[in-house]
């Protein structure tokens, strides 16, 4: 068993010499716990609700019932989710994530869109005691912005939001328009793992190009004095990395280089996930053009995935970070090869 190997590695009176790899092996032992801790949690509140409807039916209380009954669904809500967690076995699932926004065309109201959707993100990471961090901010020349990347710090944070990579369409009537007249707005999602030491990315320096500006956006008057942000381009797959985080140009670069060996790692697990999914004649193509998700303001409220079928009529709550319906569907599609039966959520 996993969590006997582990245990038995904090034993070793040389554990904490490396002190990177003990804490990654820290984590991997509290999360197991954690599994196995919720694992008996549920089915001890099993028990208790089982045992409180036989005593309501028994003494033909149904409010006792009733509450059984509403403990037991939302019982089933959590037995699911952790079954879903159990799915997050990828080579990199566990760790922290990096999430781009990219405004498509469109101008105002693609920026703003982008903007919503960084919002979005934000919020359902902190409803999930995650925590956020900014490392790169293009500002919009009215409103919103064209690009944004942050990193996500928290188990699990690349192996729920790698379901969001993908394009984002949104249809509502523009606040920018003084003719209100309804617009579609497209914005992408990238999103690949933080990388740490059980994971080797080699890259050539001679295949980097490396440069140097002024840091732009919500980033500080200090940095905007200074050649501090940092952008790395990888020739080979012209694969472009940028942070303006920190004011040290050297922090920057170092976190630079953390990101673009990331994204490097990320695709090499896309290519593998396509050649599976090929191989099962279940391949999807999230590439720009093909959305992954719709999102209607108007002339109705809808949030719809457009690889599962899921859909609700509550937009403000997706916006305001409630994903899970979305993201747990995607992960049983990828790993059961089938898709949920769509749920209309009807105020």
């Amino acid at each position: 068993m996993r969590l006997a190997e582990l245990n038995k590695q904090t034993e070793d009176p040389n554990f904490w010499n490396d002190a990177a790899r003990a804490q990654t092996l820290m984590r991997e032992r509290t999360a197991l716990e954690n599994q196995l801790n919720g694992i008996a949690r549920i089915e001890r509140e099993l028990e208790d609700q089982v045992m409180l409807i036989d005593m309501g039916e028994s003494e033909k209380d149904q409010s006792v019932i009733a509450e059984a009954e509403a403990a037991l669904k939302k019982l089933k809500d959590d037995a699911a989710r952790q079954e879903l967690e159990a799915l997050l076995s990828g080579e990199a699932d566990s760790n922290d994530t990096y999430v781009e926004v990219h405004a498509g065309a469109g101008g105002t109201e693609s920026q703003d869109w982008a903007n919503m959707l960084l919002r979005m993100y934000t919020r359902w990471a902190e409803q999930h005691g995650y925590k956020v961090e900014y490392l790169e901010e293009t500002a919009g020349e009215e409103a919103g912005i064209k690009s944004a990347t942050v990193q996500i710090k928290g188990h699990n944070a690349f192996g729920w939001l790698k379901t969001e990579d993908g394009v984002h369409r949104l249809v509502r009537i523009s606040p920018f328009d003084s003719n209100a007249r309804r617009h579609t707005s497209f914005a992408s999602v990238k999103v690949y793992p933080v990388i740490d030491d059980r994971i080797v990315i080699d890259i050539d320096e001679k295949d980097v190009k490396t440069d140097t500006m002024r840091a732009s956006g919500a980033g500080g008057q200090h940095v905007n004095k200074t050649d501090s942000a940092v952008r790395l381009t990888y020739l080979p797959t012209n694969t472009v990395v940028f942070c303006q985080a920190d004011r040290s140009q050297h922090r920057n670069r170092a976190q630079a280089w953390d990101m673009l060996r990331a994204k490097l790692f990320e695709k090499e697990l896309k290519k593998r996930e396509e050649k599976a999914a090929a191989e099962q004649a279940l391949k999807t193509d999230i590439g720009w053009g093909h959305q992954i998700r719709s999102y209607v303001l108007q002339p109705y409220q809808m949030v719809k995935d457009l690889r599962t079928g899921v859909q609700t009529s509550d937009s403000s709550g997706v916006l305001d970070g409630d994903l899970d319906q979305f993201m747990a569907a995607t992960l049983a599609q990828r790993a059961f090869g089938t898709a949920p039966v769509s749920v209309e959520d009807v105020d």
